[in-house]
């Protein structure tokens, strides 16, 4: 089982519609094809050295390597394909989308509209990755700004407020984008505020609101 590749890259192949960019590193006389992440691949320059992390990923009459900059990569990559229905394809295509820190906020605000925007997941496709991987996924720790890290196993309040002002904002004329953005833009204080009992979303909307607002 290979864990990690050191070496020199001889060759690029970015992917157009086969969806696969791949390298070639040699190390020790050795050739190695390995796939990547867009974002990887525009970082790499032939004749340059280069340190990956490796899933090598087996199939019953194929293997492939699949390589990551840095072991987070590799870890919300190996979780991913831990959830349901997710293949390598899936898994790199998520990635690919949103990076771990990323992929562990969308998570974190249970944010179905997000993981929609990964070519190939649906709605019914994104509710249920949302339930899968926030078992399976090992990601960077998010903290509030009190300094306590986020619990992704428990998004279900957090789910429904953020429903409620994402609904809000679309009644009130606000485009995909825009909702989107004033949702980022929220305080993950805020949003656990706003799941205690009587307190709802109306503080929530309001703080959207102003983000909105000021990005004027």
């Amino acid at each position: 089982m290979i864990g990690s590749i050191r070496g020199t890259v001889i060759d690029r192949e970015p992917a157009f519609d086969k969806g696969n960019n791949e390298i070639l590193v040699e190390t020790g006389g050795v050739g190695y094809r390995i796939v990547v992440t867009p974002a990887t691949m525009a970082a790499v320059s032939l004749d340059a050295e280069m340190f990956l992390y490796i899933h090598h990923h087996h199939w019953e009459a194929d293997q492939k390597l699949f390589g990551f900059p840095t072991r987070d990569e590799r870890n919300a990559f190996e979780g991913l394909l831990g959830a349901h229905k997710v293949g390598p394809g899936l898994a790199l295509a998520i990635l690919a989308t949103y990076p771990p820190a990323e992929l562990a906020q969308v998570l974190a605000n249970d944010d179905v509209d997000s993981l929609c925007e990964v070519p190939g997941v649906g709605k019914k496709t994104a509710q249920r990755l949302l339930v899968d991987l926030k078992s399976t996924l090992v990601l960077p720790t998010l903290d509030t700004t009190d300094g306590e890290p986020i619990d992704l196993t428990d998004g279900g309040a957090r789910s429904a407020v953020l429903s409620d002002v994402r609904d809000a904002l679309e009644a009130l004329g606000y485009g995909t984008d825009e909702i989107k953005s004033a949702v980022a833009a929220l305080d993950q204080a805020d949003i656990e505020t706003a799941t205690e009992p009587g307190t709802g979303s109306g503080g929530l909307l309001k703080k959207a609101l102003r983000a909105l607002a000021a990005g004027a």
